[in-house]
């Protein structure tokens, strides 16, 4: 057994299935492992695909997520999706492929310092030395699936991974666990909760990762909080729940900016300021802060208490306080929600963007997996989409990067095959990675792959025309779309122009045996009205 047997027999012992990345003639040594070891390799058409596609089989798994690269260019590429993973705080290990041992910082084609480039953006970065492989790994596992979960970087050495061992198979400890928050901190929450007439909960991307979300569920129904989420917390509850206010600081966000600021108290429930700081929404409400770190707010923000520690903990302990009242009506709340929806699709004769996302989630069964991208409909699908159960809506909300749609789909319907799973992207992200599609065709996995063709980088031109700046550098392709091709590397294609047909063609590809490449040609000026209003 060499090294790199050892390594691959530690990530399948770890629960990894599959890596993602690009060969070299220095990943060959751990290609060839995985080959014989069990563990998958899949190929894609660039490496940040790669690293998008292991942090969200990391966030549906419950196992770190695997790429892996070789040095130099394929580093830097696969730096975008390891990013991802950090400020999304998702388990990975990204393993780099590098030159021999007795070459590293030697001025030698390709090579970089690869622990001075994955630093800011891991929670460790440590290098793979003989007699130390097992030890390495197994720490490097650990610290991915601890709280704050997020990316571990390794870098091998080609003589490294060559290299025979009688290194055995090292035991994986468990991750280590959040303390409990204090019980003073749980007291002087419940009595903020309990003062409260007005509270709301917003309900944010630390709670994806808890071991029970039904805790979650228990303590708004307990507490009767309505409840408004970020963009990536969205299904942790079921939002047709009457209790649902749905998504915050998307599109038409001065409607829900409103009603929160209506409130007496903010209850943020795993709220990470990373997918959006306080201070841009909250006024001068108080805030009731619950998470597993300190909070990050401006001065500006009142902080009126927090609980710092595990969250199935502190949500359980609340829960199991005595129930307290507040004055909030149903009908309140229903009417707010149809006002707030009806605010989101503007009366067009036209075939819109809105029209094209209610489409498909008509097509797609109510426990399936929507993966999308970043743009002008991200802010369109956070607001209008509504998702029914945890980890049926994916997005980075963190790190916010275009080109995560379709390589997160791609993962998603791997790592669940008995899901349905729909990727909507726009036409600027699906010119960043329509690659990927050949990926999808070669896994040979059914995967509608929705394009909104709109002919701009449609966020930049609201942007711009708000900012009253002329329209420059944002258009995607002059003249009107015509019917798309037959087919993409072999992957066929689907034009369609109204909502009826958009439906139904999203059907027909679920029930497809391979990928299928819809394209939607979308009217988008309601953007101006919806996505910044």
């Amino acid at each position: 057994m060499n090294n790199a047997d050892l390594i691959v027999a530690t990530l399948k012992a770890a629960g990894i299935a599959r890596g993602f990345g690009i060969p070299s003639g220095n990943v060959l040594p751990m290609m060839e492992a995985m080959r014989k070891g069990g563990v998958d390799f899949v190929l894609t058409a660039h490496e940040g695909s790669a690293g998008f596609a292991a942090d969200v089989t990391g966030r549906l798994t419950g196992a770190p997520g695997f790429c892996i690269a070789t040095l130099g260019p394929g580093a830097t590429n696969l730096v975008t999706g390891v990013g991802c993973a950090y400020l999304d705080r998702s388990p990975l290990i990204a393993i780099t492929c590098n030159l021999n041992t007795d070459q590293l910082g030697r001025r030698i084609q390709m090579w970089i310092d690869h622990h001075a480039l994955f630093k800011p953006i891991t929670k460790a970065t440590l290098p793979l030395r003989q007699g130390e492989i097992g030890a390495t790994l197994a720490a490097a596992i650990r610290l991915a699936l601890s709280e704050p979960q997020g990316p571990v970087h390794l870098d091998l050495p080609e003589d490294v991974a060559l290299a025979e061992t009688n290194e055995p198979l090292p035991a994986l400890a468990a991750p280590l666990r959040l303390a409990p928050a204090p019980d003073a901190a749980i007291e002087r929450a419940a009595q903020l909760i309990a003062a409260a007439q007005r509270p709301v909960a917003v309900i944010g991307a630390s709670a994806m990762r808890m071991a029970d979300p039904a805790r979650l569920r228990r303590l708004i129904e307990h507490c009767n909080l309505p409840f408004a989420t970020t963009t990536m917390a969205k299904g942790m509850i079921d939002e047709a729940h009457p209790l649902s206010l749905g998504c915050i600081e998307r599109s038409c966000r001065q409607t829900q900016r409103k009603f929160l600021r209506s409130a007496d108290l903010i209850i943020g429930l795993g709220y990470d300021t990373i997918e959006v700081e306080y201070e841009a929404w909250i006024g001068d409400v108080p805030l009731l802060q619950i998470d597993i770190d300190p909070v990050d707010v401006a001065p500006s923000v009142k902080l009126a208490h927090q609980v710092v520690g595990d969250l199935d903990s502190s949500f359980g302990r609340l829960a199991a306080r005595p129930a307290s009242a507040n004055t909030w009506l149903a009908d309140d709340i229903a009417a707010h929600c149809r006002a707030f929806q009806a605010a989101l699709r503007p009366a067009s004769e036209a075939f819109t963007a809105h029209a094209a996302i209610d489409a498909v989630r008509r097509a797609l069964p109510a426990d399936g997996i929507l993966a999308f991208d970043v743009g002008a409909h991200t802010h369109q699908i956070a607001s209008q989409w509504p998702a029914h159960a945890p980890q049926t809506f994916l997005i980075t909300n963190g790190w916010s990067s275009m080109g995560f749609g379709l390589p997160a789909a791609i993962a998603a319907k791997l790592a669940r095959p008995d899901r349905p799973v729909i990727c909507l992207i726009g036409d600027g992200c699906f010119q960043m990675t329509c690659g990927e599609v050949a990926t999808a065709k070669r896994l040979g996995i059914t995967l509608p792959i929705v394009v909104l063709d709109d002919r701009w980088l449609a966020l930049i031109k609201v942007k711009q025309i708000r900012r009253q700046f002329p329209l420059y550098g944002t258009e995607l392709q002059a003249e009107e779309y015509r019917e798309p091709p037959a087919h993409y590397f072999g992957v066929p294609a689907r034009g369609v122009r109204s909502a009826d047909a958009l439906a139904d063609t999203v059907k027909a590809a679920l029930a497809a045996e391979g990928p299928t490449v819809i394209e939607a040609v979308v009217d988008s000026e309601h953007y101006l009205e919806t996505v910044y209003d």
